[in-house]
């Protein structure tokens, strides 16, 4: 059940497209969302998802370029957690991706991380030219 009391959680980050930033600011979403107390399956779903989502932004969308940022933006509240996610690369058709669940795609690794956002998430919106997307995960009943 959610605590009324507990305060809105909301910051901004902008980071290195490198795997410890990405760890890093995993681990910090992570310590923001304990005192919402979701349930363990929403928490689980929340982490995928962000994993898939920031790993996208600096392996597909940045290059591994460490000189490139991805800017995060995220809202927690005692019933939603939020993500804007934006990257510096070119962006992309999300309706380009194959379905990784076509019989032609399966031993294919590409779609995968995307199949895991729309499945876990609530919503997922990409904008623009697709650098920039924003998904939610509503809590579910305990």
């Amino acid at each position: 059940m959610p605590d009324p009391e507990v305060p809105d959680a909301v910051a901004e980050v902008c980071f290195a497209s490198d795997w410890p930033a990405v760890r890093r600011v995993q681990r910090e979403i992570e310590q923001a969302l304990a005192p919402f107390a979701f349930p363990d399956r929403d928490q689980f779903y929340i982490k995928i998802a962000l994993e898939e989502a920031l790993v996208n932004a600096v392996k597909h969308g940045n290059r591994l370029d460490p000189a490139k940022c991805v800017r995060l933006r995220y809202v927690i509240t005692p019933d939603r957690f939020e993500a804007h996610i934006a990257d510096e690369g070119g962006g992309f058709d999300p309706a380009s991706v194959p379905d990784p669940c076509s019989p032609e795609n399966l031993e294919r690794p590409c779609g995968r991380g995307l199949l895991l956002i729309r499945k876990f998430m609530t919503t997922v919106e990409y904008h623009g030219r697709g650098n920039h997307m924003t998904m939610a995960k509503v809590r579910t009943a305990s």
